[in-house]
C-alpha cells in the first residue's frame, strides 16, 4: 500500500470514530487527538481499527510515535506487508 491509501484508511477509520471531522482541514503535521478531540478510549479505538484494516499490529509501546497523521502513515507505511 502506498502512503495516499494509507491515509485512506486512517481517515475512514477516524471518520468511523469522529464522523464530523472534516478531512480538509486535517493538519498533517499537527497533533491528531487535538484537531479531533478525540479522548483516549476513541485514541485506542482509531489505533485498533488501524490494526484491524491494515492488519499491522502497532505495540503498545508504539502509541506514543503516533501523534500526527503524517506520523501515523508513515508507521504503517513501514510496517505494511
Amino acid at each position: 500500500m502506498n502512503d495516499a491509501e494509507i491515509r485512506a484508511v486512517a481517515l475512514a477509520t477516524l471518520k468511523s470514530i469522529a464522523p464530523e471531522i472534516e478531512e480538509d482541514e486535517l493538519r498533517g503535521d499537527h497533533p491528531l487527538r487535538r484537531q479531533v478531540d478525540l479522548d483516549s478510549m476513541d485514541w485506542l479505538n482509531f489505533l485498533l481499527g488501524l490494526h484491524d484494516k491494515l492488519k499491522v499490529e502497532i505495540p503498545e509501546a508504539d502509541y506514543a510515535k503516533l501523534v500526527t497523521l503524517d506520523e501515523v502513515v508513515a508507521y504503517l507505511a513501514a510496517k505494511s506487508p
